[in-house]
């Protein structure tokens, strides 16, 4: 029997060696969008501390994907499993990544079945680097939070028909002669 492929498993035990109880520990990355390899190698051409690329398709952040192609799903199978055992799950995750997630529920820490462990990159004076740090912990219940990862509030009705009304008002402006009623924007 198994749980999936978790990432750690925190294990308490008693003085003979015997588990006494256990928590996941799930450690999301985001995935990068871009081009990695012409900065990394302009920069590995001149590396200076100023390093500003000025090609296209500079790297970066792809929250969006990472929460419905990674967390999500990470979540449902693996969450689901360890909510059912009624045990305690940690999502370690970048402090921006999880600011683009809807607002979670918040609960008290006895009360959570998950512990957001937020990091970041934190700069030093002392050493003038930059430290990956633990700069807050979000306690939320798991259902709660599922629900507000996977069902979106849609905006009105109204203003979504107004941007495909704006689209094809648009496309019958500049495409005048392939105009039909049933144009695919």
């Amino acid at each position: 029997m198994t749980a999936g492929n978790v990432d750690y498993v925190i294990v308490s035990y008693n003085h003979e060696g015997q588990i006494t109880d256990f928590a996941s520990v799930e450690v999301q990355g985001v995935y990068i969008s871009g081009n990695l390899r012409n900065p990394y190698r302009e920069f590995m051409n001149h590396p200076i501390d100023t390093f500003e690329w000025s090609g296209r398709n500079f790297p970066h952040p792809d929250y969006l994907s990472s929460s419905r192609k990674r967390l999500i799903p990470q979540m449902l199978y693996k969450g689901g499993i360890f909510k059912a055992w009624n045990k305690k799950q940690c999502i370690v995750i970048q402090k921006s990544f999880f600011d683009t997630l809807p607002s979670l529920p918040v609960t008290s820490k006895d009360q959570a079945d998950i512990a957001w462990l937020l990091y970041d990159l934190v700069y030093s004076q002392t050493d003038g680097r930059f430290h990956l740090s633990l700069v807050d912990t979000i306690y939320t219940d798991f259902h709660d939070a599922l629900q507000q990862v996977i069902f979106t509030s849609p905006c009105p009705l109204s203003d979504f028909q107004a941007l495909l009304q704006g689209k094809l008002d648009e496309q019958i402006t500049h495409n005048p002669e392939t105009h039909s009623p049933y144009t695919l924007l």
